[in-house]
């Protein structure tokens, strides 16, 4: 068996703890190298502990043109705003790419310069890679040379309005959505913000209105036919380490009831392999999804009885490093080779 060639760059965090653990038990996958500007010198398995005795790789500080040499896929696994510093001579060098950072998921150079930096150091590669959520662009995903691996937020509220848009029914509609969120999200460096005794036993919402994944969703549902939409988005800190619930509410669509929204969500994710439509009365649990790329995705509608107001709740649940990160990067890895797209991700949660 011929054996995919993987170069890693950026490997001291999360993002690449989890490409790792999910590629270092695969038959079809040969890791060459793990370049990092932190850890250097260190075993894989003792700066990411549950690597230990899988793995000899240690972490190098290589030059970009070494450590992608003769690389088939390399994983970009750094910082917004470093990534295309880092990468921004090479994306032609030969080899493949799937970035987990979000300078390349918006089209739009307004959108990142508002969100992410005054300047973007390849302006004229936004646009060019293929947006890595295989909900949406599993054909692109099958033959694309650069890929734009989806940010967690995004991926979470997403998948809980996608059948929405595709149907056409978020067409000049308000979303108002409140996600919460577990610490791993933030990286593996602590800051004010995400040190443990400060968000243990606690919430704290955060950039309200004005997070850096809202244009990337706005994007992504126009994609899928959601035209003249808009989105409230109010992310939230909770005391977790993996894990997002998001909960997004709009006005119910004329001419729909719950059982034909719940046919129509079936339906749209009927052939996904990671997304779960939960019954009716069922709402996603983060400790379900936790440690799995699976997504729990489900729907409640409410109907006022003074004004006849029709709402529409829209509930979804994932690991934010799974799904919402390394483990989405790898369904675009295995349909980049022609693999299952669920190989080495179909695993149930744990419980409890």
């Amino acid at each position: 068996m011929s054996k995919t060639k993987v170069s890693i760059i950026g490997g001291a965090g999360y993002g690449a703890a989890e490409i790792l653990r999910h590629l270092v038990m695969r038959d079809d996958v040969e890791i060459l190298r793990i370049s990092s500007k932190d850890h250097v010198g260190e075993p894989a398995g003792q700066v990411h502990r549950t690597l230990y005795g899988y793995t000899d790789l240690v972490l190098e500080d290589l030059p970009v043109a070494d450590a992608v040499k003769g690389a088939d896929i390399v994983f970009l696994a750094m910082p917004h705003k470093v990534t295309a510093h880092v990468i921004k001579d090479h994306l032609d060098d030969g080899f493949r790419v799937i970035d987990l950072s979000g300078d390349f998921r918006l089209r739009n150079l307004v959108d990142y310069q508002r969100d992410y930096a005054p300047e973007h150091p390849c302006p004229d590669r936004l646009g060019t890679f293929v947006y890595g959520l295989p909900e949406l662009f599993r054909d692109q995903i099958k033959t694309a040379t650069h890929v734009a691996s989806p940010g967690c937020f995004a991926t979470t509220i997403t998948l809980g309005l996608l059948p929405l848009a595709q149907a056409g029914l978020l067409k000049g509609t308000n979303v108002r959505t409140v996600a919460m969120t577990g610490s791993s999200g933030s990286g593996v460096r602590p800051s004010a913000g995400t040190h443990h005794p400060v968000r243990h036993n606690n919430l704290k919402a955060y950039k309200v209105l004005h997070h850096q994944h809202r244009a990337e969703i706005l994007q992504t549902l126009g994609d899928a036919g959601a035209s003249q939409v808009s989105l409230d988005f109010v992310p939230v800190s909770a005391p977790l380490s993996r894990g997002i619930l998001a909960i997004s509410q709009v006005d119910l669509p004329d001419g729909h009831d719950r059982a034909s929204l719940q046919k129509l969500y079936e339906d749209t994710y009927k052939a996904a392999e990671v997304v779960t439509v939960l019954p009716a009365g069922t709402s996603p649990e983060v400790n379900a999804v936790a440690g799995t790329c699976r997504v729990e995705v489900s729907i409640e509608v409410r109907t006022d009885e003074e004004t006849g107001k029709r709402t529409l709740c829209c509930m979804s649940a994932l690991d934010n490093l799974i799904k919402g990160g390394a483990g989405q990067a790898i369904q675009s890895f295995n349909l980049m080779t022609g693999s299952d797209e669920g190989r080495g991700l179909s695993l149930p949660g744990m419980w409890p």
